[in-house]
């Protein structure tokens, strides 16, 4: 099973409250940055681009335990940057675990090994490691070889201490489906708990700009590496989401599901875009014109996003909030996805070939004397 049934339970009672209040929006999951300082410089970022004063910066756990109980949301993912690299984040989640709130701290896993020993495994506490693809496919995208091999050791020596892990793959054009359910098998057999996929969002700060996937190839991508899906690959996210990666199911993006509260306070309206910020997560709610955002607004930013952080919440209120998005989980969770027709599988291989190499237009160097900071 992916994800503890405490977790399954918290979150299907919490949304069903919700729907019971009639509230049409509300959050799931806190997206909390306490930092954007990272010791990588990933060509798919656009996360990092601040100046050197803004990257030296971090949040208060005050500050990280006010926004949390502010939102209310059951789970808390914490990227960055890279987490670790904050002086406190190891009393950041134990005073989250205190609050009973499920965290996905998210790490490239360069700090995570030696960090472990700081960390007291929970059901409450996963940690997230980036892992995009295998390594020729991961070291590529981070712009730094020798990452894969880390992560990987970093993975089952956090999971011979007992913690919960999870991977988180973002993937870009030029990703060999077939390479990618080499790389499913591969984290199965380390052992992670569930994964987690998701194309890139094409920030516009992100140096590479060349292997954004739109709509199109996204969902023909994600068809030919999850059709005809091995039971024995856990996934990290509900199978509606699954099924809208691939064109099966529509979803419209809640940006409000994940909203964002970093350095600069509450950012408006999603993790991905920043189009401003406020500084409380009520003035977010009521200030946002969220009918401008989505794929439907016609708005040009959202016409080829399907990243998780805005359709995951999607595809939760669908499952409790409508019969047939009810009945399709409980279907795909009893027995899988239906096998494909070799009709939809000519079509799904009808794509371009994948780029003879996987090589990204990297960002520039980390200073490391700003990394020991």
């Amino acid at each position: 099973m992916p994800v503890p049934v405490s977790q399954m339970w918290t979150v299907a009672s919490y949304v069903l409250k919700q729907r019971l209040l009639g509230r049409k929006r509300y959050p799931l999951v806190l997206m909390l940055e306490p930092l954007f300082r990272c010791n990588l410089a990933c060509a798919g970022c656009g996360k990092i681009q601040f100046p050197a004063d803004i990257l030296r910066r971090h949040l208060t756990p005050e500050q990280c335990f006010h926004a949390v109980d502010e939102c209310g949301a059951p789970i808390v993912s914490i990227p960055g940057g890279e987490p670790l690299m904050h002086p406190q984040i190891n009393e950041i989640v134990e005073g989250l675990v205190a609050r009973k709130k499920y965290i996905y701290l998210c790490t490239n896993a360069l700090k995570l090994e030696a960090a472990l020993p700081s960390f007291t495994p929970s059901k409450y506490l996963s940690f997230s490691v980036h892992m995009d693809g295998l390594r020729e496919e991961h070291d590529s995208a981070v712009c730094r070889e020798g990452v894969y091999d880390i992560a990987l050791s970093a993975i089952r020596a956090a999971i011979a201490r007992g913690f919960r892990v999870t991977t988180n793959t973002t993937l870009y054009d030029g990703h060999d489906p077939v390479r990618l359910r080499q790389f499913f098998d591969q984290m199965m057999d380390v052992g992670v708990e569930g994964m987690m996929i998701s194309p890139g969002y094409s920030y516009e700060k992100a140096p590479d700009q060349e292997h954004f996937l739109p709509r199109e190839k996204t969902t023909r991508l994600f068809r030919r590496a999850l059709g005809n899906a091995k039971r024995s690959w856990q996934f990290n996210q509900s199978p509606l989401f699954l099924e809208f990666l691939q064109g099966l199911f529509d979803l419209e993006c809640t940006p409000w599901g994940n909203p964002t509260y970093n350095l600069f306070g509450w950012q408006k309206p999603c993790y991905l875009l920043n189009e401003g910020y406020v500084q409380s997560f009520q003035e977010l709610m009521d200030t946002t014109d969220w009918d401008a955002y989505g794929h439907s607004s016609g708005n040009a930013k959202c016409r080829d996003c399907m990243v998780h952080c805005g359709f995951e919440p999607s595809a939760v209120a669908a499952t409790f909030g409508t019969w047939r998005g009810f009945m399709r989980t409980a279907y795909l969770t009893l027995f899988g996805a239906p096998r494909r027709s070799q009709a939809e599988i000519a079509w799904e291989n009808d794509v371009d070939p994948p780029s003879t190499s996987s090589s990204t237009s990297c960002g520039e160097i980390v200073p490391l004397e700003l990394l020991k900071k």
